[in-house]
């Protein structure tokens, strides 16, 4: 019997591919660039993670249950996870989070309330990522979505060789 209220017992999925963008081959449309040049929006950096999540989670299916949510809002508290939200006229219109350990990002999901807004999330979180010297950006799987912006899908062992080096250095998640 167990003193534990949870259960011990935990899946470790580990693929045998798995999905990265590059970050000095990230990619973004000519119109998103425009939008973002052009349209008054104001981007913040976890002033907003419950809510990031939460929009997440707002779909017709969704894997982000409650116990999901709240450990996501755990890793937040103690400073693994960030969330990269956009604005517009002061309604949350769209971000994206993920957990960051060293110079790693992982990330996990986006939504948009508004159509692109994912996109200009998805913008700045490379801006981040490049800035702060980032080496890794893992989104676990590759999907016809993410190979837009320059998602690849890599074998197990060269991801390995890819975390174990990023491993190696400490980033700011800062904007």
């Amino acid at each position: 019997m167990s003193n534990s209220r949870y259960d011990s017992t935990f899946n470790w999925y580990e693929p045998k591919k798995r999905g990265i963008i590059p970050i000095e081959k990230f990619k973004i449309s000519k119109n998103i660039l425009k939008w973002i040049r052009n349209k008054p929006h104001k981007v913040t950096i976890d002033t907003a993670f419950r809510e990031v999540v939460l929009g997440c989670a707002d779909r017709e299916e969704t894997w982000i249950s409650d116990i999901i949510i709240e450990s996501y809002c755990n890793l937040y508290e103690h400073g693994y996870a960030h969330s990269v939200e956009i604005w517009v006229e002061d309604q949350l219109v769209g971000g994206l989070y993920g957990v960051h350990i060293q110079s790693a990002f992982f990330g996990e999901t986006m939504f948009r309330r508004k159509p692109e807004m994912d996109k200009v999330a998805l913008y700045y979180c490379w801006k981040i990522l490049q800035e702060n010297h980032f080496k890794l950006w893992d989104t676990q799987f590759w999907t016809p979505h993410l190979a837009q912006f320059g998602c690849i899908e890599i074998p197990q062992k060269q991801y390995l060789t890819l975390l174990q080096e990023a491993m190696k250095y400490s980033c700011a998640f800062q904007y």
